[in-house]
């Protein structure tokens, strides 16, 4: 997949270790934003029904002219299609709006445990790898008693936890929980939202250090710490900066002064995985 370093899922398959973010990237615009990072050396490209970037996804994989396989396609699962029939729709609805024939990570988008059925969409997702839509499956904004529960129910464990991990909200805790499973930790919105995590004076004073921007110092943070950034750009100067990361390591001090920043409100949204109802 290019010339990405990769990290090895606990199913054996490998995923370039930073990846495109697709949230509010769509239509015509969006499939020639994705081609661009595609051409800047992307092959992680990461969407969700809910964002209504499939069609951009798929199409920009057709004109880029790489050989599908180069690609590593991840989707998700809306909260409104946890039961199990309807999972498997969706699946195969998402890969009709693609163009493609599997996905290469699907992951249940948040678990909703209000409404109770997480543990029953697992269950469609193992189907649907049995089935061959999907290569890879795992989850996002999953706490400890969310994995724990659907390990349990059916011996699965999931290959990728997506959460959401930033300077002021380092989940340090889930973590070491997902290592604990082998689970490999994602992060989205790794750089925050907004502009002040990039203003932090200890983030910038490793940007002098190190010769890169803030943005690359955050996203440095996040390899170092064995997670997987999903790093919205839309600009090809921004694209090509988050990417060019695999130059330079922070030392053991550098990560925990940049995790000491965690605030208690630290959250982007306020949006607690055993509250949350997504986007209703």
């Amino acid at each position: 997949m290019g010339n990405q370093e990769q990290y090895l899922l606990n199913d054996g398959h490998l995923i370039p270790k930073i990846g495109l973010g697709t949230f509010q990237i769509r239509g015509y615009e969006g499939v020639e934003q994705i081609l661009t990072a595609i051409q800047s050396g992307y092959r992680l490209l990461d969407t969700s029904t809910n964002y209504d970037s499939e069609g951009a996804v798929g199409e920009a994989i057709r004109r880029s002219g790489i050989p599908r396989s180069q690609f590593f396609v991840t989707t998700k699962l809306p909260g409104k299609y946890h039961h199990f029939d309807d999972a498997l729709k969706i699946i195969e609805e998402s890969l009709l709006r693609m163009g493609l024939s599997y996905v290469d990570l699907y992951l249940i988008h948040w678990p909703l445990p209000k409404r109770d059925n997480y543990v029953e969409a697992w269950q469609a997702l193992i189907e649907a790898k049995k089935r061959g839509f999907v290569r890879s499956i795992g989850v996002s904004n999953f706490e400890e008693e969310h994995l724990e529960k659907i390990i349990k129910a059916t011996g699965v464990t999931p290959a990728v936890n997506q959460n959401e991990i930033h300077p002021y909200w380092p989940q340090e805790n889930l973590v070491k929980t997902n290592q604990k499973y082998g689970i490999l930790t994602e992060a989205w919105s790794p750089l925050g939202r907004g502009s002040h995590e990039l203003e932090e004076p200890v983030i910038k004073e490793l940007a002098v250090k190190y010769g890169k921007n803030t943005g690359q110092i955050i996203l440095r943070w996040q390899l170092d710490r064995g997670i997987l950034p999903i790093a919205k750009a839309v600009s090809p100067e921004h694209q090509r900066k988050n990417i060019d990361l695999f130059d330079f390591s922070l030392a053991s001090e550098e990560i925990k002064q940049i995790t000491a920043l965690e605030k208690t409100d630290g959250r982007v949204d306020n949006q607690d995985p055993n509250e949350y109802e997504e986007f209703e």
